[in-house]
């Protein structure tokens, strides 16, 4: 069983930052992906962007590509997105799972981003 537990988010202006992390604990294994799905309402849940435990492999979404940053502190077993130059599209509540790159085994309880226009 591995345990996630979420920081971050809130509310922020067209073109602010924000900055997310999520920290499992538990039985975490020796290889692993965690990320971030989010969902906003009415949309089913879709994928932001995920990092290896070594943080040598990184993936993310066409629509944050080049704006979002995702980091890993495998000692901490913490993974981290840095969202920059947020757009409202970007509102959503996010979910941080871990798994493999794009699967979920896990998941966060989510935290609510809101970008005002």
């Amino acid at each position: 069983q591995v345990e996630l537990e979420e920081s971050g988010g809130g509310l922020v202006q067209d073109g602010g930052s924000l900055r997310l992390s999520c920290a499992a604990s538990g039985r975490t294994s020796s290889q692993y992906f965690m990320g971030w799905f989010r969902q906003a309402p009415g949309n089913e849940r879709e994928f932001v962007a995920s990092i290896s435990r070594t943080g040598i492999h990184t993936y993310y979404s066409n629509s944050v590509k080049d704006r979002f940053t995702i980091s890993m502190d495998s000692a901490r077993n913490t993974v981290s997105l840095q969202m920059n130059s947020l757009k409202p599209e970007d509102t959503a509540v996010y979910y941080c799972f871990y798994g493999w790159v794009y699967r979920g085994d896990y998941w966060g309880r989510g935290t609510q981003v809101t970008v005002s226009s």
